[in-house]
């Protein structure tokens, strides 16, 4: 039986965020358990290194590869993950990894009523490599492991930066989208059965997505109190625990407010605990990532005028808001600022969408044709 969690929180954060920082925690403690202990130096070079939810991706990752030898590679004899022993890793080579990372491109895990496939691409992969790299590394600098083997592991490409196309909408889907929030256009008869419940709410979601390019938890986490409309801002909680205060536009005051003051259910119905979260379901509990990405998704494909399914994520939100603000000649720089990326090389990437405005502005510069024509 689980103990219910009571947070005592004496910092200037909200609840809601200690609460995601904590259920990571708890998560990351939870799979380490499931881990020998000799893996303990491994456990705090992640809590002091990586960022909580890159340590819970790479501790989800160990905690698959340890199932892997004891349930598919007959390395060791163990029976569960936490009866591995460090005598039997000392055994593994690096033909061993790449044979396990071939392993993870595509494998089945079959319950009483299905099998489910699993397939990982490059970037997933890569990841694996990563998290089974720093283990066998950390091993080797403990004195576990006799030997280093991860200089033998076979590298996985991945696009490099700037390779694959940026997914943005254009400033008329953008429109396009918009007037469907408003109006209901493009959805089915179903849909708009929830869209006129929900209208001002999806509204002033997309119309934060497109004006800040907010990360999708950044979003989720907001509050009524993150916002203080005498002085025209409100906070976000970025990654690395970074607090950053935004400016409020007209537009977004507009639909903010109309939403607080229209939709927003009234605090009797509002489940508790949730009473300060600002985008709540029709059920009264703050809106979860799933159902924005959902939502987010059903209105880009109508502007796309593809499936729902192939509607863009939130994050091609993001990358909307940096393709337009580059569009319309705002420096690279600021634009890096409003979006927290950390290296600015990681905006430059969305002026690559400048370059169809470039032959635009050249189109009217045909100096040697104008010259030839004038003598004609």
């Amino acid at each position: 039986m689980s103990k219910n969690v009571r947070i005592h929180n004496k910092t200037d954060k909200p609840n809601n965020i200690i609460e995601k920082e904590n259920n990571v925690f708890f998560e990351c403690e939870a799979i380490q358990k499931q881990l020998p202990k000799y893996l303990r130096s491994y456990f705090i070079y992640l809590k002091s290194n990586v960022l909580p939810m890159t340590r819970s991706a790479y501790l989800h990752d160990i905690l698959f590869f340890f199932n892997y030898l004891v349930f598919e590679s007959g390395i060791t004899k163990a029976s569960i993950p936490t009866d591995v022993k460090v005598e039997e890793l000392n055994e593994i080579t690096a033909m061993d990894i790449n044979i396990f990372l071939d392993y993870c491109r595509k494998y089945t895990v079959e319950s009483k009523e299905t099998i489910v496939v699993y397939q990982n691409g490059n970037r997933t992969l890569a990841r694996k490599r990563s998290s089974v790299s720093v283990l066998f590394k950390q091993l080797y600098r403990d004195g576990l492991l006799k030997e280093n083997i991860t200089d033998g592991f076979d590298p996985i490409r991945v696009p490099k930066t700037g390779e694959n196309e940026i997914k943005a909408l254009q400033d008329d889907e953008v429109m396009i989208m918009l007037d469907s929030v408003t109006n209901g256009e493009g959805l089915t008869e179903h849909e708009k059965s929830y869209w006129e419940k929900t209208k001002l709410r999806d509204k002033a979601i997309l119309v934060l997505f497109l004006t800040y390019g907010l990360r999708l938890s950044e979003l989720q986490q907001l509050n009524i109190s993150s916002f203080n409309f005498n002085r025209g801002e409100f906070k976000i909680y970025r990654k690395r625990g970074k607090e950053s205060m935004m400016p409020l536009n007209k537009s977004v005051s507009l639909v903010i407010d109309d939403y607080v003051t229209v939709e927003r259910p009234n605090e009797e119905k509002i489940v508790e605990g949730n009473e300060d979260a600002l985008f709540l379901s029709l059920q009264g509990k703050r809106l979860t990532e799933r159902s924005i990405r959902e939502l987010v998704k059903k209105y880009t494909s109508i502007a796309l005028k593809t499936s729902r399914r192939a509607g863009y994520s939130p994050h091609k939100l993001r990358a909307t808001a940096a393709t337009s603000l580059i569009g319309r000649g705002n420096s690279i720089y600021d634009v890096q600022a409003l979006l927290d990326h950390e290296q600015v090389t990681t905006t430059q990437l969305y002026a690559k969408h400048k370059q169809n405005v470039k032959r635009d502005l050249v189109k009217d510069m045909e100096w040697e044709l104008e010259r030839k024509e004038s003598k004609e």
